[in-house]
């Protein structure tokens, strides 16, 4: 996930036509921090994510393109205890 968003920030940033350090000033974030996001190093937090996107002129969303979310399904479930008869040896099954 973080590839895909550094991918889709440092895509964005040259169709802007900007620097990193240009980003960075307009974003008021340090330059090494854009660099980290564009590497896939570091992940943004929602309000950078928000900078970011105001500085390059693109929807949080577009930042996000390409990364989804697919939803677990759970059961719920119990335990079965086998319980061994000590008289006579024989296995039942208890909850």
């Amino acid at each position: 996930m973080r590839d895909q968003v550094g991918q889709n920030i440092r895509q964005c940033r040259k169709r802007a036509d900007l620097s990193q350090e240009e980003v960075a000033l307009r974003a008021s974030l340090h330059r090494t921090e854009i660099g980290l996001l564009e590497r896939g190093e570091r992940l943004p937090r929602a309000d950078t994510l928000v900078k970011l996107s105001g500085v390059l002129g693109v929807t949080p969303n577009d930042l996000l393109d390409g990364i989804t979310w697919e939803p677990g399904y759970t059961s719920s479930g119990q335990f079965e205890v086998s319980v061994e008869d000590s008289k006579s040896g024989v296995g039942t099954t208890g909850t």
